[in-house]
């Protein structure tokens, strides 16, 4: 009798069909990356609970939150010369464990190059540590006849400007000062119309997009720095390509073809060497121009530049042999005239330059969400100059600027940690004439 009223009294606490309690507290968490062997980042939950982190891995903080509270993560103190940077740091009404927070660690970006078309030149500029751009001492090196890009390679060492009109790409090495020199051979031959480069992750291969002969030129990069054209020579594109991205994995590439609507895609294979998939080309808006891939190369973003009522960009998934699929949500509406797409560091955040030829320009500002799909920002674009024609990030994420072909500025933004863009004390910087695109050295 005694046993079974004691099991009477256990279902009438909430044994018997009630279910289970919620606990009242959950633990904030998530993972490090990057981080140097021997360094310490230190994090803050809520502007409190400090966490002094010294390995790469997964990570708790010490006090969980109550509740249906919130939480925002931050770094408080960077390890020594390296930039950490938070994703998925915030949210609300606290539910479960959150073990998505994500902190990534990279060397500092120094210095920034803008290729500036309507003079032959690139301007240079270190980066100060609020972010701010200041011209070198040398503020400008010279290229070739109408200059359309610049890239620099995954170790900082080498740049790389393909010269539309004179058909080659100008080479040079960076130095300890972050001002470029021609290397003794400073150009190399490219195919007619040489417009952008892209350079494979390991920094072992290059690849030069010729707008006017619709081609691909493949180069290997020596220990030199210096571009040799490999034996395979060149693949076909679409017609007038417009840029080529690769793959953070560094196993495909994709090339947006302005006047045929479409990408062509690629395999990169041994050698470095590229090999149309199959199919060839997705289809994609009228005006594909601006690729970008997430960090993990599960899907891709493309800019659609045509002037239309419909401001577009495509949104793809990329399948296991590298095709573009076209998402549940094919598109989403971005400003006037989206012509260049970048992805934060983090992987968390994409940002869409909005030309607008007429008039000033903005920025589209979207969060990555599941399967991909691009969700605007509360507040969705920010202003930028007139015709911003190109977007990037520091290393770090903390940083973004933007070229504004029309009004020869570069226009500088700090990064918030929900990913949002705001401008700089100083909000541009001059630049030559017709500047087209930055690129940022470690």
């Amino acid at each position: 009798m005694p046993f079974a009223l004691a099991g009477l009294s256990l279902a009438a606490c909430g044994g018997g069909g009630h279910g289970s309690v919620m606990p009242s507290t959950f633990t904030i968490g998530g993972s490090l990356v990057g981080l140097a062997t021997g360094e310490m980042v230190t994090l803050a939950n809520n502007g409190g609970d400090s966490l002094a982190l010294t390995a790469n891995g997964a990570f708790t903080f010490v006090h969980a939150v109550t509740q249906s509270t919130g939480y925002s993560v931050t770094v408080t103190m960077q390890p020594t010369g390296q930039m950490c940077t938070v994703a998925n740091g915030s949210g609300s009404d606290v539910m479960a464990n959150v073990t998505t927070v994500t902190v990534n660690c990279g060397s500092q970006s120094r210095f920034a190059y803008v290729v500036n078309s309507g003079d032959n030149t690139v301007s240079q500029y270190t980066i100060g540590s609020a972010g701010e751009l200041a011209a070198m001492t040398m503020p400008t090196v010279t290229t070739g006849t109408a200059p359309q890009s610049i890239v620099v390679d995954p170790t900082s060492h080498y740049a790389y400007v393909p010269n539309l009109n004179d058909n080659t790409v100008s080479q040079y090495t960076i130095g300890a000062d972050g001002a470029l020199a021609p290397m003794s051979a400073a150009t190399v031959m490219a195919g007619s119309g040489p417009w952008a480069l892209a350079i494979d992750p390991k920094g072992v291969y290059a690849y030069v997009v010729n707008s006017n002969d619709k081609t691909i030129g493949q180069y290997s990069i020596g220990t030199s720095g210096a571009l040799t054209r490999v034996a395979a020579g060149t693949v076909a594109t679409g017609t007038q390509p417009w840029g080529i991205t690769l793959a953070p994995s560094g196993l495909y590439a994709y090339v947006g073809n302005f006047s045929d609507g479409t990408v062509s895609q690629y395999a990169i294979g041994t050698g470095g060497i590229l090999s149309a998939l199959t199919p060839a080309t997705a289809p994609s808006g009228a005006k594909p121009a601006g690729i970008a891939i997430d960090r993990t190369s599960a899907y891709a973003y493309v800019a659609d530049g045509a002037i239309a009522s419909v401001n577009n960009v495509f949104q793809y998934t990329i399948g296991s042999g590298g095709t573009l699929a076209a998402q549940t949500s094919a598109t989403v509406t971005a400003g006037l005239q989206p012509i260049y797409i970048a992805v934060s560091p983090a992987g968390a955040n994409v940002y869409v330059a909005n030309y607008a030829n007429t008039g000033v320009g903005t920025i589209s500002q979207f969060s990555i969400g599941t399967g991909g799909a691009l969700t605007p920002h509360a507040t969705p674009t920010v202003m930028t100059g007139k015709g911003p024609a190109w977007i990037a990030l520091d290393s770090g994420g903390q940083f973004a600027y933007v070229t504004n072909i029309n009004d020869n500025t570069v226009s500088q933004y700090t990064v918030g940690a929900d990913g949002s863009l705001s401008a700089q004390s100083t909000p541009t910087v001059s630049t030559g004439t017709k500047p087209f695109v930055i690129a940022i050295a470690k």
